[in-house]
């Protein structure tokens, strides 16, 4: 199955998937900021030589620095922790510690202000990024220019670029994330619903062709010792079931099956004559869509097999009508349930909340229709089912969804 082998990829960061998918690897974290740091050794130079004035105040304001550095820009990379109080209160002490250093130093110390739009722009990752990249520019390139005259402006530059790149590097790659992600998750729920449906498909051809085979054996077992032309007769039917059943099974797993509404009916009547249950079928009102026929068609289908197994009815009524806009199916039996477990059914499924319906119902209501089933007021069980007739492109969409997922 093509899910398979997509999600079978291996951790290692740069690794492929066996489908060709690249994995993205481990996130970013802090550790990719930190060698920026490395802009500061002319500072440390200068103050190891002895070149720094008042040496105290300088290292103590490197380790400061390299302090509030640190912890804002680890959880930069992790979004409550980015915009916690904590955080931008250690970012405001930083750019306080940059400007004492950078003013009152000069010269090396400037490069700090260029580290400091680093952090900057990882944590201020938003609508105002802009502006806040653009002051922290001017406000710099004013400072370098009080210190160091035109070449300021090379300060005022790199600190405009140094925040507004690493912004948006990070938010990028955020945003990379996010996408393959969802795109994940969107992939792995339209498996599960493409296993679903198939289930409900199997479901209902199986469950409706099995039950008629059971029905016609037993009349064939009934009726060899009296009549065995009758029986034959069964049998040959039986046959024609089962290979119509191979037939559909392989149009369901190929994703091109479509259930035709009138062929429904005719193995309606047939299913419910060799069940002992008189058949009466009424159809009127304007020609179906294929997708609205097919539809009903699997309403058809699973209301039947329910009669036959469980009904224990003498006679089963079937009625379409249809609008311009919405067709309308009901099915009614005047079966008690008596023949429930009848046939080999040890477990036989509740005729209201049964699997079958169930997924009939979220079938239906996934095209805009309504299904309702439940005992009649005159005795029986009465299956209504309601679908628009533009039902048929989401039916097509969704078999074809079927038969590109299992191919």
């Amino acid at each position: 199955m093509r899910w398979s082998r997509r999600s079978s990829c291996r951790t290692e960061q740069g690794t492929r998937c066996e489908g060709g998918q690249e994995h993205p690897g481990p996130p970013p974290t802090g550790f990719s900021l930190l060698p920026w740091l490395l802009m500061g050794m002319g500072a440390y130079s200068n103050l190891f030589q002895g070149k720094t004035p008042n040496p105290w105040i300088g290292g103590l304001g490197l380790l400061a620095f390299n302090s509030l550095y640190i912890y804002v820009v680890f959880r930069a990379f992790d979004q409550r922790a980015r915009t916690a109080r904590s955080t931008r209160l250690a970012l405001l002490l930083l750019f306080l510690v940059t400007c004492g250093l950078a003013i009152g130093y000069g010269g090396t110390w400037l490069l700090f202000l260029p580290l400091f739009g680093l952090a900057a722009g990882a944590s201020l990752r938003g609508p105002l990024l802009g502006r806040i990249s653009v002051g922290l520019g001017l406000f710099a390139g004013a400072v370098g220019g009080l210190r160091e005259g035109w070449n300021g402006i090379n300060v005022g530059y790199g600190t405009f670029l140094s925040t507004v790149v690493t912004a948006v590097i990070l938010s990028l790659s955020d945003a990379v994330r996010e996408l393959r992600t969802a795109r994940e998750e969107l992939a792995r729920r339209a498996v599960e619903e493409e296993r679903l449906r198939f289930s409900r498909d199997l479901h209902d051809l199986l469950g409706h062709t099995l039950s008629v085979i059971v029905v016609k054996s037993e009349a064939a077992r009934r009726l060899a010792p009296r009549d065995m032309g009758a029986a034959l007769t069964q049998i040959t039917d039986i046959e024609s079931v089962g290979r119509q059943a191979l037939t559909e099974i392989r149009e369901a797993v190929t994703g091109y099956r479509e259930g035709g509404l009138g062929a429904e009916l005719d193995r309606a009547r047939s299913a419910l004559t060799a069940a002992g249950i008189e058949p009466v079928v009424r159809r009127s009102g304007p020609p179906l869509t294929p997708g609205a026929e097919a539809l009903l068609g699997w309403v058809v289908r699973e209301a039947v097999t329910n009669a036959v197994r469980h009904s224990g009815a003498r006679r089963c009524e079937i009625t379409v009508t249809g609008t311009a806009e919405r067709a309308r199916l009901t099915v009614t039996d005047d079966g008690d349930g008596t023949s429930a477990g009848r046939s080999g059914d040890p477990d036989p499924v509740d005729r209201v909340g049964g699997t079958g319906l169930r997924g009939l119902t979220e079938r239906l209501a996934a095209a805009g229709g309504s299904l309702r089933a439940g005992s009649s007021p005159r005795g029986g069980f009465t299956v209504t089912a309601e679908v628009p007739l533009e039902a048929g492109e989401t039916v097509e969409s969704s078999g074809a969804r079927l038969g590109s997922s299992v191919r």
